[in-house]
């Protein structure tokens, strides 16, 4: 485990490429993803009308997970087969995205744990509570509302729409901007738009879910973010120590959650919230 965070980065490409260097801890070629992870759900919340369809692939090395959730067909689950017990840098230089992204997350899980960013007071661990899925995805997302410091009537980005954030940017005087490719309207009937262009061209903060770093459009929002002076905060299963890994070039605030992820459990669970300068 590295005592201090490395230097953030400038491109999830980049960033491969340095860890495959060993810039980021031991060699990848020296480690083994022991598990794969093939991993499909479905969620509907009371009181809504829309059914979230997952998949998510996830690699285990030593004593962490990484995590990366991807569109429906885009890897099969003989993953499982074909990449278990894999070298870590085979997946690293050659698996399809969402693998890429879930073994580095994982090889930066493992070189810094999240629990460990917090005993250091670079991290702010918050509990989530037991109970219901609705209960939980109000926490959670009253948690990543929290990390937005804005004004009222701000407008703001929201890119991957999960309705309770929705309701939580308004709870917090923000005006959400939602898109994302899979939702056409909102809970409430807000319109949800593809283009995400035209909601960073307009955005005065942006929240992005860490699954812009699957479909890669991760590159273009935190570039946009940077040459318009935008705060962009990130809230992350897939990929929650990628994305960390731009804080203080780009991201302006995390909230990482590793897996377990919260909707696998009703019991207690921990997410992890971060700011570049260190302590939430």
């Amino acid at each position: 485990m590295t005592p201090t965070p490395p230097a953030p980065s400038v491109s999830v490409d980049a960033l491969v490429e340095a860890v495959l260097a060993g810039e980021h801890g031991p060699l990848p070629s020296e480690l083994t993803a022991t598990s794969v992870f093939w991993l499909h759900h479905g969620t509907r919340l009371a009181g809504g009308d829309t059914t979230y369809l997952n998949q998510y692939v996830l690699v285990r090395l030593g004593g962490s997970f990484g995590g990366c959730a991807f569109e429906a067909g885009e890897i099969d689950p003989s993953v499982c087969r074909d990449s278990s017990g894999a070298p870590l840098d085979v997946l690293l230089r050659k698996a399809p995205r969402p693998l890429r992204i879930a073994a580095l997350d994982a090889y930066l899980s493992e070189t810094r744990p999240h629990r460990a960013a917090a005993a250091a007071g670079d991290a702010e661990a918050v509990t989530l509570p037991t109970g219901t899925p609705e209960s939980r995805a109000r926490a959670r997302d009253a948690a990543v509302a929290g990390l937005l410091d804005i004004e009222e009537g701000a407008r703001v980005g929201l890119i991957g729409v999960v309705n309770p954030l929705v309701a939580a940017i308004r709870e917090r005087g923000g005006a959400p901007l939602p898109c994302d490719f899979n939702l056409k309207s909102t809970q409430w009937g807000d319109p949800v738009t593809d283009d995400m262009h035209a909601v960073l061209d307009r955005a005065d903060a942006v929240v992005a879910t860490g699954m812009t770093l699957s479909n890669g459009s991760f590159d273009t929002i935190l570039e946009r973010c940077r040459s318009r002076g935008v705060p962009l905060v990130v809230y992350a299963q897939t990929g929650s120590a990628v994305a960390r890994a731009f804080l203080g070039s780009g991201v302006t605030a995390l909230s990482a959650e590793p897996f377990p992820f919260s909707q696998f459990s009703a019991e207690e669970s921990v997410l992890y919230r971060y700011r570049p300068a260190g302590g939430a």
